[in-house]
């Protein structure tokens, strides 16, 4: 009865915290393509126009899909890294918890879908538009 409760906090404790940090990485790591653009201009280390020409070569280059090939990964590599921890070490284990494990990977793939439609295309959107990067012709809005 006590490992059923170890299992269980486990669960909904340490390994849902180190989900979301997967989740949340994955989505900053899909989004390199904009952030140091953003980040250059932030603190003046860069001018508009070389952050933007930068964002251009990052976003429109053959970057992007070598970026979401990392960002899948990475995300292959959390997944197993946090599976273990979970004690699914043997194929003869990950049968027996297929549907979880099928369910969290599903479940950690939206979400960091989510977080980088979030991140890229809002939250980098307003503060690259707020620091003078000529986003605002291509936003979601308009």
């Amino acid at each position: 009865m006590d490992e059923e409760q170890g299992e269980a906090d486990d669960a909904t404790g340490e390994g849902s915290q180190s989900l979301w940090k997967l989740v949340m990485s994955s989505g900053v790591l899909a989004s390199m393509c904009c952030l140091p653009s953003v980040v250059l201009v932030m603190f003046g280390l860069a001018s508009v126009s070389t952050a933007a020409a930068l964002s251009d070569t990052l976003y429109w280059g053959p970057f992007r899909p070598i970026l979401y090939g990392f960002t899948l990964i990475f995300i292959g590599a959390g997944l197993t890294f946090h599976f273990r921890s979970q004690g699914i070490c043997t194929l003869d284990e990950a049968k027996q918890q297929r549907t979880r494990i099928i369910n969290t990977a599903l479940l950690v793939l939206i979400a960091s879908l989510v977080t980088y439609l979030f991140f890229n295309y809002v939250i980098l959107e307003f503060v690259g538009i707020a620091v003078g990067l000529p986003w605002e012709d291509g936003a979601l809005w308009n």
